[in-house]
């Protein structure tokens, strides 16, 4: 192998290893938004009652 061949072998490596990293990342911004919009609804919730029901409503809709 040429070191080119290397070097994208490791960028490759690198690329997927953020892109896995960060996928975890969006999902908890998306759970923390629901969070304090459901805080604005006409039945409130306890927190651990709202994350429950936003990761499931989040989890469902991928």
């Amino acid at each position: 192998m040429t070191v080119k061949n290397i070097l994208i072998f490791i960028f490759i490596i690198v690329g997927i290893y953020i892109v896995l990293n960060f996928r975890d990342h969006n999902f908890k911004r998306a759970t923390d938004a629901c969070i304090a919009g459901s805080k604005k609804l006409d039945q409130p919730m306890t927190l651990e009652e709202a994350k429950k029901f936003c990761e499931e409503q989040i989890k469902k809709d991928k």
